[in-house]
């Protein structure tokens, strides 16, 4: 089983792909689309769930959404149908930082997925060419929260605290005008989810050839979260505004 095919069963059950709850990714989108008849740009949209909950509560808005994956894209159409917003998303198949548009975006989203364009702060670069004046960016990142240990860093990445993450920002030319830091509750749920997701679907199906790969999968990822990386990483979600616009 591939990994893509593989990240599908984990987030069955958790599609927004991040340790975030119901609530908090509304507010994020409150933060982040003001008005409510915005040009929103997901830059890694997935399966467009980000996109898809902003097009719902706004009937005003219209979306865009860029991945490389054709069954992510395929799913965030059918599901754009059948919620009856398909005629105010676009969708494009291609590497996100390759994207461009012909238009500027009052949101850009980009929400655990900044290792697709080389960390933080390249993602905050790519972030600025398609954003239009006073618009705003949404972005998601990992976080230390107490010094992790060397597999740790080997096994999630290279990020920093939560006060070095927002003075980078800044001095990047970024001001936080909204944030969360993703609770206890919702990192474990997260966890949770994922590696239960996977052993369910191991178990369910017992006579599949990868059914024996998978739950071996949930287990050591299981073990891992719980031995490596549960006490030290965090995430956080920041709405910004460029400070000299």
């Amino acid at each position: 089983m591939n990994h893509e095919q593989m990240s599908g069963l984990a987030h069955a059950a958790h599609p927004i792909k991040s340790p975030l709850d119901d609530e908090s990714v509304r507010q994020l989108l409150e933060h982040g689309i003001p008005r409510g008849d915005e040009r929103v740009l997901d830059l890694g949209c997935g399966g467009g769930e980000w996109l898809l909950r902003a097009l719902r509560t706004h009937p005003r808005l219209s979306a865009e959404g860029v991945d490389t994956s054709e069954a992510a894209l395929r799913q965030a159409d059918e599901s754009a149908s059948r919620l009856g917003v398909g005629t105010r998303l676009a969708l494009h198949c291609q590497d996100a930082a390759d994207f461009r548009s012909e238009h500027s975006f009052d949101l850009v989203l980009s929400v655990g997925a900044t290792h697709a364009f080389g960390g933080l702060l390249p993602t905050l670069a790519a972030a600025r060419r398609h954003l239009a004046p006073g618009g705003r960016v949404l972005i998601g990142e990992g976080i230390w929260e107490r010094e992790p240990s060397p597999q740790a860093v080997q096994m999630l990445g290279d990020f920093t605290d939560l006060a070095t993450t927002v003075e980078r920002v800044a001095a990047d030319g970024w001001t936080p005008v909204h944030g969360h830091v993703s609770t206890r509750r919702e990192l474990d749920d997260y966890e949770w989810s994922c590696w239960g997701s996977l052993a369910s679907w191991a178990l369910d199906h017992p006579d599949d050839p990868a059914a024996a790969e998978v739950l071996g999968t949930a287990a050591i990822r299981r073990t891992e979260w719980l031995r490596v990386y549960r006490e030290v990483w965090g995430f956080v979600s920041l709405v910004l505004r460029r400070t000299a616009d």
